[in-house]
């Protein structure tokens, strides 16, 4: 294989953003072939901004194109099920946008089909890329030294934050608030730096205080009050296989003082405070000699994520590498979330079935 071709399904602001960007800095060793998106004005865009030789506006036909093989799946995420097991039975890689589907049972179907197509199925969960991400994977599971870990606390928490563009606040086509879109993140970086143990059951409650409300001020845009049908905040208790457990808090709109993206891991040798939008980044908690000590390390590296995503993606295809994010996580953090909200509605614990 000379070069990897490309296709993109779905061609807004992360497409064009995040996703064409990233392939494109890998010319030498990528050609983005065609791009797809009902609505033509906005593929034409795309096409035309990055240079793309075709454009569709049926995601199907251009899945047809033998000189594909991989896809970045960008769409709203009631779309990412149909689009990604095409692409997957049509014999192609997918790097599908997070979270992998609006609920476990969607991202069971789509991790089925990758296995059964023996293809990457990436889900696109850029924090594990950061250099604070890296370093802290090294630090905590490569190097051990964090000891047994037994809790954490994620926090992905916005003042006043829901978005005032595109279906964030629409139920039916997202699959819930900020649980689902930016919760997923901070659980996703947690997990991942606990080793991924499987989730057995969670216990939670959400909240709409504000986003039916005309007088709250949108900071990310004024949604319409009239059409919010999702969460504000969400809290939840999850258990996991190896008795650890995690904490998560998510709001869209909460009064706080200020916005937080971090997570707290306590293990019985050392715990970590990961901060990546604040200052310090990363703190480090721990004992030697029975004297207590706070680290900050002075030189992680700043690295573009969602350029290393998409790296990763590649040198995966080109190396016959497992996937640097698993379906199987992003099935994982659905089946969590469903949980979450079943348990918000019966206020009872609800055992996950990670079954595949």
């Amino acid at each position: 294989m000379s070069k990897i071709g490309v296709g993109i399904i779905g061609t807004g602001g992360i497409a064009q953003g995040q996703h064409m960007p990233a392939y494109a800095r890998l010319s030498d060793q990528v050609q983005i072939v065609a791009v797809a998106d009902i609505n033509e004005e906005s593929a034409r865009a795309a096409a035309e901004k990055f240079n793309v030789p075709h454009v569709y506006t049926d995601f199907r036909e251009m899945l047809k194109r033998d000189d594909i093989h991989a896809v970045s799946v960008a769409t709203p995420n009631f779309l990412h099920k149909e689009a990604t097991i095409a692409a997957l039975e049509a014999g192609k890689h997918v790097l599908c946008e997070k979270p992998l589907a609006r609920n476990a049972q969607e991202a069971r179907e789509m991790v089925q089909s990758a296995r059964r197509a023996n293809r990457i199925l990436q889900v696109a969960l850029q924090w594990r890329f950061t250099g604070i991400g890296q370093f802290l994977h090294k630090y905590i599971q490569e190097e051990g030294n964090l000891g047994d870990i037994y809790y954490a606390r994620a926090h992905a928490l916005r003042r006043r934050g829901i978005p005032g563009w595109g279906v964030f606040i629409d139920k039916e086509k997202q699959g819930g608030g900020p649980l689902i879109d930016i919760g997923v993140h901070i659980l996703d970086a947690t997990l991942w730096l606990m080793g991924y143990p499987k989730p057995v059951s969670a216990f939670g409650a959400t909240y709409a205080k504000f986003g039916h409300r005309p007088d709250v001020v949108g900071l990310m845009g004024q949604w319409d009050h009239t059409r919010f049908t999702v969460e504000d905040f969400a809290v939840g208790l999850i258990r996991l296989e190896n008795g650890a457990t995690v904490t998560l808090e998510s709001s869209f709109c909460a009064n706080i003082g200020e916005d937080e993206f971090n997570t707290l891991i306590l293990g019985d040798k050392g715990g970590v405070f990961a901060n990546p939008i604040g200052s310090p980044s990363v703190r480090i908690f721990t004992e030697h000699n029975r004297t207590l000590y706070n680290v900050e390390p002075a030189n992680i590296p700043n690295v573009n994520s969602y350029h290393a995503e998409v790296e990763h993606f590649i040198d995966a295809i080109q190396n016959n590498k497992p996937s640097p994010v698993p379906g199987e996580h992003g099935f994982y953090l659905n089946a969590i979330m469903d949980a979450i909200y079943e348990s918000s509605e019966t206020g009872r614990e609800v055992v996950i079935d990670t079954s595949l």
